[in-house]
C-alpha cells in the first residue's frame, strides 16, 4: 500500500504548472490499471518512483493498491463508470462520483484547469480531445461533457460577428468539438450520456444548431431528453444551462423512465457564501470603481443595459462568467461606506456549489476563469441521481 501523496511528491506534481499527457497516462493507469497498458504508461516513471516506499511497483497491475489521500477519491466499490470530456476543474465529475461512479478517462485542454483537476482528483486529464483516437478511450457506462459554449453563447456569437468570424458549427476551432463527442459515442456506445451547455444553444442560428445536434445524437441510436435548468434552485446564482440526456436504444429500447429532477424552492442567499473577513485586495480601487460607475452611466444614457451588478446580499447574483477576473463587475459585494469588492475565489467556489474541501491551487485570476467556466455542481448531481435511477 502506498499513499498517492507520496507518488505526487516524488513526481513534484504540486510544483508543476503544466501537466503533460505522459502524466495523464500514468495517473489514469493508477486509477484504472485494468484499462491502461503498464508498458505504455507506467514504466517511464518506475525509475523516479523506485525507493524506500515504492513496494507498489512489485505488485501485479491487477492488484495495484493505493491510498487515495486526495480531496475527492474514487469510490471503493463503483456502481458504474463514466468519462469526463471538456472536464474543466471537475464539477461534473464530482457530481457523478457522489453517486458511486468511477471516472475511467478525462480530457481537458486548459493547462491551468488540469493543475486544479489533479490536485482534487489525483488524475491529470489528457489534453486536446481532437487528437485522441476514440478507440483509445476505455469502455464506459456514461459519457459526460460540458462542451465549450463560446460558439453558441450570446456573448460568443456577438464577439465573433464583430470580428467577422464564423460561429457555431462553422467555427473552425471550437464549433466542431461537438463532433468529437459524437465520434466517441459512435465508437463506444455507452448506455447514457449527459451534455451541458449554455441556454442560448437551443436558439442559436434560429434553432438550426440544436437541430443538428439532436439529429446527430438520434442517428447514433439514442433517445433524447433536454431541458433548461437554473442553478438558482441550489445556489444563490441565476445560471441557466441546457442539459441534454440520452439513453442508448439498444439497451433501453427508447422506453427508459427518465425525468429531470424536481427543482427545490430557491432559498439560498449571497450572504450565506461570504467570507467573514476577506482580504483588502478584493476591494475595488477608487480608479476602477469610478470607471465602472462612469461606464454604467454612459450606457444607461444610451438606453443600454450594460453596467456593474451590485449584489443584493439577501438575494441571488447574476451569472458568473469566465471574464469575472477582469473587474468583477457582474457580481460586486457592497461594503457600506467603502468601495464594493469582488468575490474571493473561495466564494466563487461556493457560488457554484463546490464543497469547502475543494483545493484552489492556482492564482486568483485563473481561479476566477475556472469557476466562471464551471458548473453548478449540486444541479449536476441532481441530474446524475435521475440518470442513475435508469442505468442502475
Amino acid at each position: 500500500m502506498i499513499k498517492y501523496s507520496i507518488i505526487r511528491k516524488k513526481l513534484e506534481l504540486g510544483k508543476k504548472r503544466e501537466l503533460d499527457d505522459s502524466l495523464a497516462g500514468f495517473t489514469h493507469f493508477l486509477h484504472s490499471p485494468q484499462s491502461y497498458s503498464r508498458t505504455d504508461y507506467y514504466k517511464p516513471f518506475e525509475a523516479q518512483l523506485n525507493g524506500s516506499s515504492s513496494k507498489i511497483l512489485e505488485e501485479p497491475e491487477q492488484q495495484l493498491s493505493l491510498i487515495w489521500d486526495i480531496p475527492f477519491p474514487p469510490p471503493k466499490e463503483p456502481k458504474f463508470t463514466f468519462i469526463d470530456l471538456f472536464a474543466g476543474i471537475g464539477g461534473i465529475r464530482m457530481a457523478y462520483q457522489k453517486e458511486g461512479g468511477k471516472c475511467v478517462f478525462s480530457s481537458e485542454y486548459n493547462k491551468f484547469a488540469k493543475v486544479t483537476y489533479e490536485a482534487n482528483f489525483g488524475e491529470v486529464p489528457f489534453g486536446d480531445i481532437t487528437k485522441i483516437d476514440e478507440k483509445f478511450i476505455p469502455e464506459h457506462d456514461v459519457l459526460l461533457a460540458g462542451f465549450p459554449c463560446q460558439p453558441f453563447s450570446i456573448a460568443g456569437v456577438s464577439k465573433k460577428n464583430s470580428l467577422g468570424r464564423n460561429h457555431g458549427f462553422l467555427d473552425e476551432t471550437q464549433g466542431t468539438l461537438f463532433f468529437d463527442i459524437a465520434r466517441i459515442l459512435q465508437e463506444k456506445k455507452p448506455k447514457a450520456f449527459m451534455l451541458e451547455n449554455v441556454k442560448n444553444l437551443i436558439s442559436h442560428d434560429k434553432g438550426n444548431t440544436f437541430k443538428v445536434i439532436r439529429n446527430t445524437l438520434e442517428k447514433l441510436n439514442y433517445s433524447i431528453h433536454y431541458k433548461v435548468l437554473d442553478g438558482k434552485h441550489f445556489v444563490p446564482q441565476h445560471r441557466e444551462r441546457i442539459i441534454i440526456v440520452g439513453f442508448l436504444k439498444d439497451v433501453f429500447e427508447g422506453e427508459e423512465r427518465f425525468s429531470f429532477p424536481d427543482m427545490p424552492e430557491p432559498k439560498k442567499s449571497i450572504r450565506e457564501i461570504l467570507e467573514i473577513e476577506p482580504e483588502p485586495k478584493y476591494t475595488l480601487s477608487d480608479k476602477l470603481w469610478n470607471y465602472l460607475q462612469d461606464y454604467a452611466a454612459k450606457h444607461k444614457a444610451l438606453g443600454n443595459g450594460f453596467g456593474y451588478g451590485l449584489a443584493n446580499l439577501d438575494g441571488i447574483s447574476r451569472t458568473m462568467s469566465a471574464r469575472y477576473y477582469k473587474d468583477g463587475a457582474e457580481i460586486l459585494i457592497p461594503q457600506g461606506k467603502s468601495n464594493p469588492r469582488r468575490l474571493t475565489p473561495r466564494e466563487c467556489a461556493r457560488l457554484q456549489g463546490f464543497p469547502e474541501g475543494f483545493n484552489i491551487t492556482v492564482s486568483d485570476n485563473q481561479a476566477y476563469r475556472q469557476f466562471g467556466n464551471s458548473v453548478v455542481m449540486p444541479l449536476m448531481n441532481a441530474v446524475a441521481k435521475e440518470i442513475c435511477k435508469v442505468i442502475l
